[in-house]
């Protein structure tokens, strides 16, 4: 296989990753001086943020995807394809993927972070992650298809295996999908399932340190805490895991805690490339880079994004993987590149700090912006206008809003749909069925 891209007299960039970092530098870069080649293993970019709610039934995945080719389709000198890469080679200037070998004159890594399960089999084999949409989609079968098998059982604790869920991190993500849950709990299942015990379904949040919502203030990690007790979240503080089964939780304590479902929010890590040199790698895995976005020690190669670890000044712990960060430096990234000296940049790269929020149900969002902390209604209304205006696409912003409004009036969520992709059967497989109905 080829990439089947054609020679050009423009200079030849190669962005890899279409989420936040990737997408945007090649929206900002697109018309300009270079060939651009955006690559990704989908052929659409994903709105992070709002996995949780295509798997909790409020949102349907198109709704928060964006076809890459769409946004593209009237450029000249731009080509998506889609691959995942398995190599890169700095030294001959060109990368290698499932669909061959490509050479580049610039490149930037964008792939984002994938989830962290620290080394332990179990972990990844026994959790459900949610880093993607499909894994969404799958979160959101799994639970409906043990909400179907508990309706059909008759033993109690059976029951309670199928219908508990168990969170483990206390991150935004863990916050939202707890609060969700209970809101499903609360709202959809005595609706839906009336034969179902609701009262039997518990939902449980383990979070390593004291307090929920790390990277945010005390205001707003006790304000999440005292949320989610009142939803009806069972939080586990200070608290680890240390085994896991395809049903139940070992913590730290001594606790087992049984379910069917255990969602993984716990961690990501950088989703690494083989070929760069190991010295180019932090601790964490993460790709080094300085203030300009640079790889460490390599020219014309570039990290954005979650992948790369930049620090902010003084601080050495790196900036946040948040959506903001990323917008941001791959504006910062493209008004460089589109200058004459292009990868010879002058003034380094500074994060302007907009803040950080996590939303905990209907009504209920924490806010913090520059010692300003909001919480309650005003907060949740900001979170629903910044995570509309970020989404891509006039279409989908119309759509969520749709969706968010519907769920506010009849606190109902309508994708609660079981769909399973099914393989065609081959002609062999039809014949033979064919002649054993004659």
């Amino acid at each position: 296989m080829r990439f089947n891209i054609p020679d050009s007299t423009k200079p030849r960039l190669v962005i890899i990753g279409a989420g936040f970092a990737g997408f945007t530098l090649a929206r900002k870069l697109k018309g300009k001086k270079f060939q651009i080649v955006l690559l990704d293993k989908n052929n659409f970019h994903q709105f992070q943020p709002l996995f949780y709610q295509v798997a909790m039934s409020g949102l349907e995945p198109s709704s928060i995807c964006f076809p890459l080719r769409k946004n593209f389709q009237s450029e000249q000198d731009f080509y998506v394809r889609v691959a995942e890469v398995t190599r890169v080679l700095p030294d001959q200037k060109r990368i290698e993927s499932s669909i061959g070998i490509l050479k580049y004159d610039y490149l930037v890594f964008a792939m984002g972070a994938q989830t962290n399960y620290y080394g332990n089999s179990k972990f990844e084999q026994f959790s459900i992650p949610l880093k993607s949409v499909s894994e969404a989609l799958y979160l959101r079968n799994a639970i409906l298809d043990d909400l179907e098998q508990a309706v059909m059982s008759q033993e109690s604790v059976e029951q309670e295996e199928l219908m508990n869920i168990v969170i483990v991190g206390g991150g935004p993500t863990g916050v939202e999908l707890a609060g969700a849950l209970s809101e499903l709990k609360r709202h959809i299942l005595p609706k839906d399932y009336p034969d179902l015990n609701a009262n039997k379904m518990n939902i449980h949040l383990v979070q390593s340190s004291n307090r929920l919502l790390d990277g945010m203030s005390e205001k707003a990690s006790a304000v999440a805490q005292k949320n989610l007790t009142e939803m009806g979240v069972l939080l586990h503080l200070s608290t680890y895991v240390t085994d896991m089964s395809f049903n139940a939780v070992v913590l730290s304590n001594g606790v087992q805690l049984k379910a069917r479902k255990i969602i993984w929010a716990a961690g990501v890590k950088a989703a690494a490339i083989p070929g760069l040199p190991e010295i180019c790698y932090d601790k964490s895995g993460k790709i080094k880079v300085n203030n300009k976005a640079e790889v460490m020690g390599l020219e014309h190669i570039f990290a954005i994004g979650d992948v790369c670890m930049m620090t902010n000044g003084n601080d050495e712990k790196g900036l946040p993987g948040l959506a903001p960060v990323a917008l941001q430096q791959a504006d910062y990234l493209a008004k460089n590149l589109l200058k004459p000296d292009a990868g010879k940049f002058q003034k380094g790269f500074r994060y302007r700090d907009k803040g950080a929020m996590a939303t905990i149900g209907r009504s209920k969002a924490v806010l913090d912006f520059h010692g300003l902390f909001l919480s309650g209604l005003p907060a949740w209304l900001a979170w629903l206008l910044v995570h509309i205006y970020y989404l891509i696409g006039v279409r989908n912003k119309v759509i969520v809003f749709i969706n968010w409004v519907w769920s506010y009036i009849f606190y109902d969520q309508a994708l609660r749909l079981n769909i399973r992709p099914k393989l065609p059967r081959t002609m062999d497989h039809f014949k033979f069925e064919e002649n054993t109905t004659q």
